[in-house]
């Protein structure tokens, strides 16, 4: 019960916080209001604050039960867009509403991604045997030991390595020098060391074990090996990394994959040493996307001189990319996302605000790059827009405002043809009383305006019962002093074919 006399009262709430802005704040702009001056301040008609399609020639109640607000006639010279409202200025100081200029500018646009430390692969080294054998001493005991290139890793013993011992004996005691060659060949090519073949040469006697050593500084890592075990060729004994550099990789989003370059910076911090930053640089961009993740793989580099950074580390990497061309851009917080259209609230100038769609590019923290929609010097609103938005999205038809000649030609087009227009539609409801239905039309081309579902006045000259829900009509409307009025009807039925005309008499309005 709680709960549900919060949600009401929070419906309640907004729906008196949108009237508040209607009737006090912001002045709604009827687009197909006469642009006659009076010098009476008398209204043209009321209208609904939840709903601008229904209006009365008096005041009254709205079908949600509140106070109809009376709309007034502009000025001569006030042609406006559709979807223009207007605020007093202490209104519109009150708001706290702020402006700014649409510019043109290249922008840096920081990836921000998360990645894991590893090491270089270019100096990682897997340690294997070329011959059988079993490991008489190991010399590191654990892996992450710390070896320096020459420090004895393990000892082996191998017949093998025995037999290729006392060939190159034989072949010195005959003093063959193709044959020492050969045989000395042969003990390189199974590694073993050269300082033991060099013992091997001066004291004449076969070493039964082999020490060998590490091929360079590092890390040990992958030991799998303990004292008494038998290896082979293919065994992969330990790993021995170097960490004076190492590799992060990262993965970034497909949409920002051609912002991705080799040699960009990387700036890179890790949890665990807080206030602490690594540079870097993009080493690698890999060439294919992740099909499931659909994310692209990039590898950094980093120093590592003090060895901070240890593999598998999880660590936050911003890379910083640069946008070759200078574009649009606009505040970010500006912009009005609605999953469906992206738009701004266009500053007109003197209290007028309109909503236009616009087509976003890049978002890179406070600016957000528009590709189409604004002109340079354009203002928009970036403080308080979504409650301008709110009212002039009604009605808006989401265009930003035109040339001088083209808001005369509007002008002009408005007092010839924007009066009357011709349209299909389905009736979906039909309320005798008022003389008003409710109709889903199709798009008027000629003004520009999409589909809609709008009420209707049935002007006196046309019977009411030619009007049934469900009914598709082709129909012209009239506006007058702001009321939508049908003054020609053709009816089709769903059921029907037969097609019957009703036309007004000439002259008579209501």
């Amino acid at each position: 019960m709680k709960s549900v006399l919060t949600l009401m009262g929070g419906v309640t709430l907004g729906a008196s916080a949108t009237f508040l802005a209607y009737t006090f704040l912001i002045s709604p702009t009827d687009n197909h209001t006469s642009s006659t001056s009076t010098d009476s301040n008398e209204p043209l008609y009321w209208v609904a604050p939840m709903d601008p399609n229904f209006k009365r020639d008096k005041p009254g109640k709205s079908p949600m039960g509140m106070d109809l607000v009376p709309v007034y006639a502009q000025p001569d010279n006030a042609i406006q867009s559709p979807g223009t409202v207007t605020i007093n200025p202490n209104v519109e100081n009150n708001l706290g509403v702020r402006t700014a200029q649409v510019e043109r500018k290249a922008l840096h646009v920081p990836i921000r991604t998360v990645g894991y430390v590893q090491y270089n692969e270019d100096t990682l080294v897997h340690i294997h045997p070329r011959v059988e054998g079993w490991i008489e001493i190991l010399h590191v005991k654990a892996a992450g030991e710390y070896v320096q290139k020459g420090d004895p890793l393990y000892a082996l013993y191998s017949p093998q390595l025995v037999n290729a011992q006392e060939e190159y004996l034989l072949a010195i005691k005959r003093s063959n020098t193709n044959l020492i060659e050969a045989a000395k060949s042969r003990l390189k090519a199974l590694q073993m060391p050269a300082s033991a073949v060099q013992q091997l040469s001066q004291s004449g006697k076969v070493q039964q074990t082999i020490v060998f050593t590490s091929p360079q500084t590092g890390f040990i890592d992958n030991l799998n090996i303990r004292e008494g075990f038998f290896v082979k060729p293919g065994t992969t004994i330990m790993s021995i990394g170097a960490l004076d550099q190492v590799w992060v990789e990262a993965e970034v989003f497909e949409r920002q994959s051609s912002l991705i370059k080799q040699g960009l910076p990387v700036s890179m911090t890790l949890d665990y040493v807080p206030g602490q930053k690594w540079q870097g640089k993009v080493d690698y961009v890999y060439p294919t996307l992740d099909s499931l993740t659909r994310t692209l793989k990039v590898r950094l580099r980093f120093d590592n001189k003090d060895y901070l950074l240890k593999p598998n580390m999880f660590a936050q990497v911003t890379i910083h990319s640069d946008l070759a061309a200078e574009s649009l851009v606009v505040p970010t917080e500006s912009v009005i996302r609605t999953g469906t259209q992206d738009r701004v609230v266009l500053a007109l100038g003197e209290g007028q605000f309109k909503s236009v769609a616009v087509t976003v590019g890049n978002i890179a923290n406070e600016y957000t790059t528009i590709l189409s929609g604004l002109e340079e010097g354009d203002r928009v609103v970036s403080s308080s827009q979504f409650l301008l938005d709110s009212e002039s999205s009604i009605s808006s038809d989401f265009k930003r405002m035109g040339s001088d000649d083209e808001v005369m030609d509007h002008a002009t087009m408005q007092d010839d043809e924007v009066s009357r227009a011709t349209v299909t539609g389905v009736i979906n409801s039909v309320d005798v009383s008022a003389r008003m239905v409710n109709i889903s039309r199709e798009a008027i081309e000629k003004w520009g305006r999409g589909p809609a579902t709008m009420d209707f006045v049935i002007a006196e000259d046309l019977d009411l019962g030619l009007f049934k829900a469900q009914s598709s009509i082709h129909f012209t409307f009239e506006i007058h002093d702001g009321d939508f009025v049908i003054v020609n009807l053709t009816t089709r039925s769903t059921d029907d074919s037969n097609m019957t005309e009703h036309q007004m008499h000439e002259g008579k309005h209501p």
